[in-house]
């Protein structure tokens, strides 16, 4: 992790977020309680900006300076709004392709995504707010840097984003080992969205429930699954394919 990555500190930390840093979350030492926390509390719900509640060892793990209880991991992309970026994206006559991704936890396989969605021209990657990689310096190089060259849309409900999508005439369709489609047969030279699901426990079933249709990789070896950012190329490339 650069140093560049966190400040850490209550006032480095409110100057922070007054002079605008894209902040991906805030660590704050259990208990901590005084009047400048007060403002720096006020900042972050103004700004809606994720928050955990950690042993001091956990912010002691990433420094030991004089942190006084507070350490903020500062984003180095700026994040676009879907509910804007979409309509741009019908005006200028183009057929939406839009990866979502619902909790991919591991930094190189989100880089790795990143990647192949950049070179398959997806117009932009939804993800939620919690429960995903941290886009830091790692996920950055796996994604061969694809990550500065793609609209990157992190969104408060995964849920209700989805059925923004929906309602704005995007068909989604999920990638799971559930489907009872494969991926080939779909139609995917529509407006789409692809849902990628978490590496352990695939794409909740609240948005499976709305997804248009379940789509199935077919695997024919003794293991169960392929990683995601293999199944994510896949499913791109097979939308890529059928538009041209």
């Amino acid at each position: 992790m650069n140093k560049e990555d966190f400040v850490f500190g209550t006032r480095a930390v409110i100057e922070a977020i007054k002079n605008g840093k894209t902040i991906d979350r805030i660590l704050i030492k259990k208990g901590l309680s005084n009047e400048l926390f007060h403002e720096l509390n006020d900042l972050i719900k103004e700004n809606r900006i994720n928050v955990q509640y950690v042993p001091v060892e956990k912010i002691n793990r990433v420094t030991r300076k004089n942190h006084q209880g507070i350490l903020a991991f500062i984003s180095p992309v700026e994040f676009d709004n879907i509910e804007t970026l979409l309509p741009g994206i019908f005006e200028q006559g183009k057929t939406p392709l839009l990866l979502i991704l619902d909790q991919i936890t591991d930094v190189r396989n989100f880089g790795a995504i990143a990647r192949s969605a950049e070179c398959a021209g997806v117009q932009a990657i939804i993800i939620p707010e919690k429960g995903m990689a941290r886009i830091g310096g790692d996920a950055i190089k796996t994604s061969a840097g694809a990550i500065h060259h793609i609209p990157i849309c992190r969104v408060n409900n995964l849920y209700s984003t989805v059925q923004f999508l929906k309602d704005s005439g995007i068909y989604i369709v999920a990638a799971t080992e559930k489907g009872d489609k494969l991926y080939t047969e779909a139609q995917l030279n529509v407006p789409l969205g692809i849902v990628m699901g978490s590496e352990d426990t695939g794409i909740s079933a609240q948005i499976l429930k709305i997804a248009d249709e379940q789509l199935k990789i077919p695997i024919l070896g003794e293991i169960e699954s392929l990683n995601v950012s293999v199944s994510a190329a896949l499913m791109i490339y097979e939308a890529v394919r059928q538009r041209n």
